[in-house]
């Protein structure tokens, strides 16, 4: 008897530690499972479904799995209890190029939960799109991007700033740089038809180039013609160009800018939605302020800036060219029910940066000239000739931004640059446009949901520029994830100080890789570059 109780407490024992072995390796398995795991989030997906509550894995750059999961299941975790998880935000109107070079953690964006940015917007980009992707990917850079090719750098290539119709070889130069560029990765065709020199390309130039930019899956991106008293005509040229083209068309920071027109926003969103309704895929973007960026020179009939700096300079200083000049402004500025420059704001003046943060008619003043319309026209050529300036124009409305923002194919766009922190006075739009709108427009004012909002800054953009991989929180998708707090996001940026980063973004994941922890920026740069359908693989 003794011989088999003997015989049984080995077998026991042996059995126990073959259990606790087994525990042992299956823990060890477990805790290569995944590279991390945020725990506990109340999960906004970006497809505009309600949010809930589990816990994302993560493996290799890719949300592995959805669930509930051991925190031995991973090596790093985050745990998000009452914050927001959602996808990383997708930026479809930017301008990096320059920036990105000189920042490449592009720290403005990724505090405002950016994780991936469209550039070479209003027609303007690097034309030699592949030897910009090698760059950017030798330099590596913090958020993924994905670029269009310019219109007005691709005519500016071959026609430099000429004010005519281009001639039948150049135009097919065009398109031949176009094809090119949709061959190297690009997302579509932008243009920018109120800059030089697009300005001067009438419709049919614009839509051979669209065809091109379509055969190869791209998207139509456009700054239109007009954004003020002949924002109509200017939508319908758009819509008439994604019509013979075949071509989705994105109109870009879709606003009234004009005074008359304010409240008349349902009537351009109408114009969206009747091409719709014909089978024409238009969608716009926005940024949330009443306030809009650009150059001075757009201050300038367009005509005067054509042939170049030296013939710009011509005409600024040819008393009666000027004249004419003058006339046009000032017939501009009554046409928009203004009295003066005091809407136009200063951002970046190279040759005088005291005038930054101070308005044209301000600065007018300050230099002792005539306290008219004249002289402030006048001063705005001066400042062009010595090499122009950027500028903040405060000329839209709060119900119209309300407006445009409640349409439901509306994403939101910052239409801003990689910004080299307290340079310059820039639009706060570079700072905090993603997190305006979940504090601002979502929490305070209730004009969106949380999750629509969150859907117009993630899968919508992606669905638009078809980023198959990103912009909601599923299986196999990148895990670009951010976040937050929504009692606590808001912008901080305002126009008077425009240098400071929103709060309420704790996290930012790019691909996996922790690029903001408890709201600073770790330096990680893991961002990937974003081809289009056209890409061809060499």
């Amino acid at each position: 008897m003794k011989f088999f109780t003997q015989l049984k407490a080995y077998f026991n024992t042996q059995c126990l530690c073959l259990i606790v072995a087994a525990g042992f390796i299956n823990t060890f398995a477990i805790a290569q499972q995944y590279d991390l795991i945020i725990k506990n989030g109340r999960i906004v997906d970006g497809s505009g479904n309600p949010w809930y509550v589990s816990d994302v894995a993560i493996k290799d750059g890719k949300v592995a799995a959805i669930g509930f999961f051991q925190t031995n299941a991973a090596t790093q975790i985050i745990d998000a209890k009452n914050q927001i998880v959602c996808p990383g935000f997708i930026d479809v109107h930017t301008h990096v190029e320059e920036g990105i070079r000189a920042v490449p953690t592009a720290d403005n964006f990724i505090h405002d939960g950016v994780t991936s940015v469209i550039t070479g917007n209003c027609g303007s980009s690097e034309v030699n799109l592949d030897k910009f992707f090698e760059e950017l990917k030798q330099k590596q850079i913090s958020v993924n991007l994905g670029s269009l090719i310019g219109h007005n750098s691709v005519r500016r290539q071959v026609m430099m700033n000429v004010f005519r119709d281009p001639t039948p070889k150049e135009q097919q130069q065009m398109e031949q740089l176009v094809e090119q560029a949709m061959k190297d990765g690009a997302v579509g065709l932008a243009t920018g038809l109120i800059y030089i020199p697009g300005t001067y390309a009438k419709t049919p130039e614009v839509v051979a180039l669209a065809k091109v930019a379509a055969k190869s899956g791209g998207i139509y991106a456009s700054h239109i013609r007009d954004e003020g008293v002949g924002v109509k005509n200017a939508i319908n040229e758009a819509i008439n160009i994604g019509r013979e083209a075949g071509i989705p068309v994105e109109i870009s920071h879709f606003k009234i800018s004009s005074k008359p027109l304010w409240g008349q926003s349902n009537v351009t969103i109408s114009l969206v939605e009747n091409a719709r309704r014909e089978g024409i895929d238009v969608n716009v973007d926005q940024y949330p302020y009443t306030a809009s960026s650009t150059n001075m020179g757009t201050m300038l009939p367009s005509w005067a800036l054509a042939d170049g700096d030296s013939m710009v300079h011509v005409r600024l200083t040819n008393p009666e060219t000027r004249k004419k000049i003058r006339d046009e402004m000032i017939k501009s500025v009554k046409a928009d029910k203004r009295k003066n420059y005091d809407y136009a704001f200063v951002a970046r003046y190279r040759a005088d940066s005291t005038m930054n943060g101070k308005n044209v008619s301000e600065i007018n003043q300050l230099l002792g000239r005539k306290d008219n319309l004249a002289t402030e026209a006048d001063l705005i050529m001066d400042m062009v000739d010595k090499g122009g300036a950027q500028m903040v124009f405060h000329k839209m409305s709060e119900d119209d931004v309300a407006k445009i923002l409640r349409y439901p194919n509306t994403m939101i766009a910052s239409d801003a640059g990689v910004i080299q922190f307290n340079r310059n006075m820039p639009h706060p739009r570079g700072y905090g446009s993603n997190a305006r709108v979940l504090g601002k427009y979502v929490r305070e004012k209730q004009v969106l949901t949380l999750e629509d909002a969150v859907r117009r800054m993630t899968s919508l953009p992606a669905q638009r520029f078809r980023i198959d991989d990103r912009g909601l929180i599923k299986s196999g998708f990148a895990a670009d994830i951010v976040i937050f707090d929504e009692n606590k996001i808001n912008d901080k940026a305002t126009y008077e100080k425009p240098h400071a980063y929103s709060e309420g973004i704790d996290y930012v994941l790019v691909n996996g890789v922790v690029v903001l922890e408890n709201g600073k920026h770790t330096g990680k740069k893991a961002g990937q570059i974003i081809y289009g359908k056209g890409k061809v693989i060499n």
